[in-house]
């Protein structure tokens, strides 16, 4: 597995030289591991390949002809050119023509970043067929799948429970959770990773302490979820962490109770509301003491704290002790 769209594997070519590659998108982590797949591939097929790899922006001059004209070390070459975003307009036909017809004893891979800038050419090279590898950003209702992918990767036993368990304690960056696993499975070598497991390991995580904050506080336990969000702010959590994971619990149950009265199976369920199966029977547990209306409420209060702690209040800890206090007024709407 290289590269994935959302939490999906996609294949790199199996042949490394003759044909050119994209890999697409803004995730770094994903972009980075089709490239070093595509230079493995073809390494194996020709050892001695001369491998160059530059930005857009360094091919001047006959630069990029001298690229893709062949090595003058080797009968085969291997060449990457990086942020493609960058590439100069004059530049666009000559990297179309190589793209489509690299020859035999080239293995050419292009690397953009997503965005608008280059449009013009993403779009010819699309029309012209060349293999694509997406890196986009994953969202974060596959992130669980994402890292269950990246633990079998790495022959690391992962339930999903477990793998909602690492997301919680380490965040949304997809290195981080890389890193995390692989370091899991080197101190848990042969054993099944477990979401308690994964809880004791990353205690003291700030990252853990901000969805420990919002789990306490969308259940209804305004004392101790304070507690926690002053220690966290005290190891030096950034505040816009806390309003995140408020603000990702109260979507997921705004929109469990808007789908709850459909008829759906578990399944149909989970990928409506964005969750894994699993974690439904959270959403079930709060949803009972929770109303539309109050979670609309919440949110709103999300998005004022969300404005202050990013820089439109003076004072950003009293914005979320305020949102705490905020969000829990909603929660006991309905039992007013």
């Amino acid at each position: 597995m290289a590269g994935q769209r959302g939490a999906r594997p996609q294949q790199v070519p199996t042949e490394g030289f003759g044909n050119c590659l994209l890999v697409l998108g803004p995730e770094s982590l994903i972009a980075e591991r089709a490239v070093a797949e595509r230079i493995a591939i073809a390494r194996r097929q020709v050892p001695d390949a001369e491998l160059t790899r530059v930005t857009a922006q360094e091919l001047e001059g006959n630069r990029l002809a001298e690229l893709v004209g062949g090595s003058l070390f080797s009968e085969a070459s291997i060449v990457v050119i990086e942020d493609l975003a960058n590439l100069s307009q004059d530049l666009f036909d000559a990297v179309l023509v190589s793209a489509k017809d690299p020859g035999e004893e080239l293995s050419l891979t292009l690397v953009h970043g997503g965005g608008n800038k280059g449009k013009g050419l993403l779009d010819k090279l699309k029309k012209a067929k060349v293999p694509v590898i997406e890196a986009t950003a994953v969202k974060t209702w596959e992130l669980p799948g994402w890292v269950r992918q990246e633990a079998r990767r790495t022959r690391v036993g992962m339930d999903d429970e477990a793998a909602q368990a690492l997301v919680d304690a380490v965040g949304n960056d997809l290195r981080a959770l890389a890193g995390a696993v692989s370091q899991l499975g080197s101190d848990w070598e042969g054993k099944a990773v477990t979401a308690p497991m994964i809880q004791r390991y990353f205690a003291g995580r700030a990252d853990v302490t901000s969805f420990a904050v919002s789990d306490d506080i969308m259940a209804g336990r305004p004392g101790p979820a304070l507690e926690k969000l002053r220690w966290a702010l005290s190891t030096g959590v950034a505040p816009v962490l806390v309003t995140s994971a408020i603000a990702s619990s109260l979507r997921g149950l705004g929109k469990y109770l808007d789908a709850r009265s459909a008829r759906m199976s578990e399944g149909e369920m989970a990928r409506e509301v964005g969750v894994p199966p699993w974690k439904l029977k959270d959403l079930a547990r709060l949803s009972r003491s929770w109303t539309g209306p109050g979670v609309s409420q919440a949110l709103r209060a999300v998005a004022v704290a969300d404005a202050q702690v990013k820089g439109a209040a003076s004072d950003s800890h009293f914005a979320l002790e305020q949102l705490l206090l905020n969000v829990d007024r909603a929660h006991q709407l309905e039992r007013r």
